[in-house]
């Protein structure tokens, strides 16, 4: 087990270049999209609708592609999505993305062996030479698709290196004869620019059928799914993964509407072989051979030109699936999401053996036993899934951890971006049935087989990484009642810990509330996570002290977690416990400038689902004279509400201050009688104070000088304020000497969008 073990922690060689990546992304675009994908488009969308299919596919390839390219530059390693998932939904999500992810580029490469096969046999048909062969024209086309299938994946065997210096070859082959085919249609036009009446009808069939099209041809556009896997073996991962998707997008996408336009030119209007049809339609009645026909009438060596193309095209599409589904399939065994064997390395030419093995098993068996518009339309189907759930980690994860991340690049015009590439993929996927309803049988089958093998094998099984948030404690305490009060209670070492609990106290005994104390655990960077629990040692201590106080009062929890981000893991902390408050320690002082917008403290108070108290020199919490300044608002509300319960505590009196600069009228008083029925002491304990002053701050500290507290709610300016100026919470933090809570409420309507979004 222990060789197993070090066999498979083997790293990749790190040897791509930026040309070699960008040249293997388009690689495996272009490889099915035009040969097939054309004449079956032309004969639903008509020769505009074509143009138009490639040309709108490219742009929201592209919104992906960026989408791509953030996620890769910040976290650049083998898996792609499969990675992406995991660290922005969880394990049950990266299961399906890294299952959705090996199946559609295994199910392209069937398409682009299949796509080889057919072209190939129908050269060698026109030749004469499939006479010779005892074997009908159907079963040629698979014996050939498995062959080629064969040959490439003993190439992807021998290593990234070599992979890509023979896919980078034919790649280059292919971009330009492609090249001259779409040169050529427009040499033609130039000479003879009645040509261009084949563009009438240019959308015989309407607008709606662009959604057919697009969604059929959708997957000669991911090739920047397979540079995403290179994460591991590309040399400046940071900077060339993204510029290798934008790169191969633009190439691929000029090539696809100048061979487009060359399709549609190809046959002049009124010759003899249409037989009284449209050019467009003639085109369509061949199907997938459509492209072929139209290169025979436009060049005088098109089915020799057209041959080349496919063996160039085909090939470096199907060496670069083949690459693709290998490294999902291994960064899956890797984490033990699959069997561990499928991460083991070949030592001597470090490949993914049996990764590779088993993505040339699905590869075959698809090629030879599904007819290629149901592998086509299968593969599209898998690809829009996987990218519509790219696109929605992509808004998780600069939402929730882009303080945690290293960027090489960032998507712009965030999130409008995503959020329009997730509607469109929705769109193509629901017009999918058109093309093939088998798609729609093979793509759930699939998605269900998926979730029986995580529930079975992959759930109980799964390796922790970093970027995860870890349970690695959890004690409950009995009789829990459903709807009530839940406090959660952030501790991190004894040092606090006293304040926190008189705090606490208060707001348990006003709301007969339980209470939930939570350690988040640090872990160096050198340690493994399954010593994680050995550096909770301060948190223990913290927490048993609480323990003592709080457990003959209140039903107590205790939970010690790991998670990179302090903030990220207490938010999801009180999501998964339905918190209802949440109470941390503040230290103010010399690390008040970690209190501005993007600091731990600003990101829970912004992202809190539930209401946040900040408590910041506590002390013994005898407190006879408490200050509340208040503006007006929801935050406002909550700091008289907390100024009761601990004033009820502890016998003490509220001051209710407002600082009048003279800007805008508020009626002090009429808000004190609105919340009074949150307030619980009597009215001898409360009162009522305007002072009018310039300076805000300045008031409020001369006001705490025959104060014991100060609770004050949280500031309501705009986030942009907040980057260019200290908040009044931060800078009378600053200058008082008095003990300080901060209370920020969360709204229904908020509260809800930050715990289910």
């Amino acid at each position: 087990m222990n060789k197993e073990t070090h066999d498979i922690s083997s790293e990749l060689s790190r040897d791509l270049s930026l040309f070699q990546i960008t040249m293997m992304g388009v690689g495996m675009m272009i490889g099915a999209g035009v040969f097939i994908g054309v004449g079956n488009c032309i004969g639903i969308a008509g020769p505009g609708g074509l143009i138009l299919t490639f040309a709108l596919n490219g742009i929201f390839a592209m919104f992906t592609a960026m989408a791509y390219a953030e996620l890769c530059s910040a976290i650049p390693k083998a898996g792609g999505a499969y990675n992406f998932a995991r660290i922005g939904f969880g394990r049950n999500v990266s299961f399906l993305a890294g299952w959705f992810e090996w199946f559609a580029s295994t199910i392209a490469g069937s398409l682009y062996a299949l796509t080889f096969a057919i072209y190939v046999v129908r050269y060698f048909t026109q030749l004469g030479l499939m006479d010779l062969v005892p074997v009908s024209t159907g079963s040629a086309e698979k014996i050939t698709a498995v062959l080629i299938s064969l040959l490439f994946i003993y190439t992807n065997f021998r290593g990234a290196s070599e992979t890509s210096n023979i896919g980078s070859f034919f790649t280059l082959g292919q971009c330009v004869i492609l090249g001259i085919i779409a040169i050529t249609g427009v040499i033609v036009t130039i000479l003879d620019p009645g040509r261009l009446a084949n563009f009438t009808p240019f959308l015989p069939n309407g607008w709606s059928k662009l959604l057919v099209t697009m969604g059929f041809t959708y997957v000669a556009f991911e090739g920047y799914e397979v540079i995403a896997q290179a994460g591991d073996e590309v040399i400046n991962p940071r900077r060339n993964l993204p510029l290798a998707m934008i790169y191969s997008i633009v190439i691929v996408t000029v090539l696809y509407i100048g061979v487009s336009f060359a399709t549609v030119v190809a046959i002049k209007l009124g010759s003899p072989q249409l037989n009284g049809l449209q050019p467009w339609e003639w085109i369509g009645k061949h199907g997938p051979r459509g492209f072929g026909e139209a290169l025979a009438s436009l060049m005088p060596c098109g089915n020799l030109v057209l041959t080349l193309a496919v063996i160039f095209a085909s090939t470096s599409a199907l060496n670069a699936t083949i690459f693709s589904a290998t490294r999902v399939s291994y960064a899956m065994g890797r984490d033990n999401m699959l069997p561990l064997f499928f991460a083991k390395i070949s030592p001597k030419h470090r490949t993914p053996s049996v990764a590779l093995a088993f993505t040339g098993i699905v590869i075959i068996i698809m090629a030879t036993c599904l007819p290629i518009i149901h592998v086509a339309s299968s593969a599209s189907i898998m690809f829009l899934f996987l990218f519509l759930l790219v696109n929605a980690c992509l808004i998780k994860i600069r939402t929730s951890m882009r303080d945690e991340l290293t960027y090489g690049y960032m998507m712009p015009l965030f999130p409008w971006i995503p959020i329009i590439a997730i509607i469109s993929q929705v769109l193509l996927a629901a017009n999918l049935g058109h093309m093939s309803k088998t798609a729609w049988i093979i793509a759930p089958s699939w998605i269900i087989a998926g979730l029986v093998i995580y529930q079975c094998y992959s759930k109980s099984r799964v390796t922790p990484i970093r970027e995860e948030i870890l349970v690695l404690e959890d004690e409950q305490a009995p009789h829990q009642k459903k709807g009530e009060f839940r406090i959660m209670v952030a501790v991190a070492n004894p040092d606090n810990a006293l304040g926190l609990i008189r705090n606490t106290n208060a707001v348990c005994h006003a709301k007969n509330a339980s209470v939930e104390i939570i350690h988040m655990v640090p872990v160096p960077e050198q340690v493994p996570l399954s010593d994680a629990i050995l550096y909770a040692g301060k948190g223990k201590e913290a927490i048993g002290e609480m323990m003592l106080y709080l457990m003959p009062r209140f039903k107590v929890n205790t939970t010690f977690w790991y998670c990179r981000s302090f903030a990220r893991g207490i938010i999801s902390a009180v999501r998964q416990k339905n918190i209802d408050m949440l109470v941390m320690g503040w230290h103010g002082g010399e690390t008040m400038h970690k209190f501005r917008i993007g600091s731990t403290s600003n990101a829970i108070l912004d992202k809190s689902p539930c209401n946040v108290m900040v408590v910041r020199d506590y002390g013994q919490g005898n407190f006879k004279n408490i200050l509340v300044p208040i503006n007006g608002g929801q935050n406002s509300a909550l700091a008289l509400e907390t100024a009761g319960m601990i004033a009820e505590t502890t016998h003490g009196k509220i001051t209710v201050l407002n600082v009048s600069t003279g800007k805008r009228s508020f009626d002090i008083g009429n808000f004190v009688m609105q919340n009074r029925e949150r307030i619980p002491v009597s009215d001898e304990q409360l009162a009522i104070r305007i002072v009018p002053a310039r300076n805000v701050i300045n008031a409020i500290i001369k006001e705490s000088e025959s104060s014991d507290l100060i609770i004050i709610g949280a500031t309501q300016n705009p986030k942009v304020h907040d980057i260019l100026h200290h908040s009044t919470p931060e800078i009378l933090a600053e200058l008082t000497t008095k003990p300080l809570v901060m209370v920020k409420a969360t709204g229904k309507i908020r509260s809800y969008i930050n715990r289910w979004v």
